[in-house]
């Protein structure tokens, strides 16, 4: 029997306002343990908790680009559960009337296009951290309890289960990010735990319009994570079901280093949480004007900026996609093009020798040490004939540690490209009469032939020579 998986997301977002969403406590992260809480968000008696605006705008704001209603009212409640990163037992979030209801993400997989739809989008704090002694909690001694991400500001977005696939879910959280980062509204660093995922999975019979009884896999902080235990438990689902078992609704944790789901605990429902509103906050009211005020301040967003490095720069569909899914790499490309370069020029050096060094690195393009200036400035050497392009490959490097200058680097290395005709005729010369095999086989109409000379050239001129004009000279002699 052949099953599909039915896939359900709930990503929470960290939004990037610099205080927490009822206390004036920092929001940054890595800080000392305990040392951005106070008596509000560390749940003492007495104390009142007051909403942060720029958090209710934040939201507004992703809901817009998500295409969702924003409602004119809402409110928040109280989500009952004891945990120990929980210092108030509750946890404060929205229920039945969250800020914003239906929307969807258009995700591309395989070629194919997919409206993910949503189901909601709500405003909640977070919890504190468990800090164990050891790997895992099996493993520790003992436990602590860090509160500074108490009260950090979240959006929990819920999709319908639409999702299919691991790959479509993967694709759908990395078109979220996208979007989020492009509104500015959370920065979305999964390392860092500013974006989680729980998956909701269940599976049914090719066909079947019946849902079967799904597992929530929690706290999924990496891409390859999320579609690697959909995938594992979409299996382990089937297997039971083939052997004559069922399914026990669950929470499960994803086990990166084995691979694996495990139990964590039987899932609770709704009525479990003993919602009920809020008392200490008074509901939300926003206004037309409002939503639409918010409305305008919307960016140019992934799929629009994609079209339009279609349209206006000549680009593929496959390389507008790559550019212009994080927006600091569409930020940097614009920045080069700017300063005079070709677009495709540009667009093969950043997804080709600049991803290559920051993989290397480890590290994102907000943090690369080559500015676009100076990168256009070495596109330009080549552009003018002062390099080759595989010399420039030997100059990044140079440029990228010390920060020098292309123009400093090249005549630091002596790289300036030999164009002078007289100098390369000599060259060509006595490569074609140490060659007279490859000679004669490009004369019998071996084309490919003439590659290897040039590849002797250019060894001879340590990669200095004009390839242009190397090929130009050795076609004129061997005719």
């Amino acid at each position: 029997m052949k099953y599909e998986s039915v896939i359900g997301l709930e990503v929470h977002a960290e939004l990037k306002t610099k205080t927490k969403i009822f206390c004036g406590c920092s929001t940054e992260f890595g800080a000392d343990p305990n040392t951005h809480v106070c008596p509000v968000c560390l749940g003492l008696p007495g104390v009142l908790p007051v909403l942060n605006k720029e958090v209710l705008h934040f939201a507004v704001k992703a809901g817009l680009a998500l295409h969702c209603d924003i409602l004119p009212f809402s409110k928040f409640d109280r989500k009952n559960y004891y945990y120990p990163d929980l210092p108030k037992n509750f946890q404060t979030s929205q229920f039945d009337l969250p800020i914003c209801l239906n929307g969807y993400v258009d995700i591309e997989v395989g070629g194919k296009q997919r409206r993910i739809h949503l189901t909601r989008i709500h405003m909640e704090e977070d919890a504190g951290k468990l800090v164990h002694s050891g790997s895992t909690i099996d493993t520790s001694d003992s436990s602590c309890v860090d509160y500074n991400r108490t009260g950090v500001p979240l959006i929990e977005i819920v999709s319908e289960p639409d999702i299919r696939s691991g790959e479509e879910a993967r694709a759908y959280l990395e078109k979220l990010r996208s979007i989020l980062q492009y509104l500015g509204v959370s920065d979305c660093r999964m390392e860092e735990g500013s974006m989680r995922c729980d998956a909701n999975i269940s599976i049914r019979p090719v066909g079947s319009e019946t849902l079967g009884t799904k597992t929530e896999i929690k706290n999924i902080n990496s891409f390859s994570g999320v579609q690697k235990g959909i995938e594992y438990e979409a299996v382990r689902q089937a297997q039971i079901l083939e052997e004559g078992g069922t399914i026990q609704q669950a929470t499960r944790g994803w086990e990166e280093a084995k691979g694996i789901t495990v139990l964590q605990r039987i899932k609770e429902g709704s009525s479990d949480y003993r919602y009920f509103p809020e008392p200490d906050l008074i509901p939300i009211e926003v206004s037309s004007e409002y939503i639409e005020e918010v409305r305008r301040e919307l960016p140019e967003l992934p799929d629009v900026r994609k079209e339009r490095f279609k349209t206006e720069f000549g680009l593929s569909d496959y390389d507008s996609s790559l550019l212009t899914a994080d927006k600091a790499t569409a930020d940097y490309f614009e920045a080069v093009v700017q300063d005079g370069i070709d677009a495709k020029t540009v667009s093969n050096w950043i997804l080709g020798e600049i991803a290559k060094k920051l993989n290397e690195e480890g590290i994102s393009i907000e943090h690369i040490p080559v500015t676009p200036t100076a990168l256009a400035a070495l596109l330009r050497l080549i552009q003018g004939g002062t390099i080759s392009g595989t010399m420039a490959k030997q100059v990044l490097p140079e440029m990228w540690s010390t920060q020098k200058s292309a123009d400093e680097v090249v005549k630091e290395k002596g790289l300036v490209q030999i164009t002078d005709t007289n100098a390369l005729e000599e060259i060509v010369q006595k490569i074609i009469d140490a060659n007279p095999q490859s000679v004669a086989d490009y004369q019998a109409g071996k084309k490919k032939a003439i590659g290897f000379l040039v590849g002797q050239i250019m060894k001879e001129t340590k990669g200095r020579a004009n390839p242009g004009l190397v090929n130009q000279l050795l076609q004129q002699k061997l005719q």
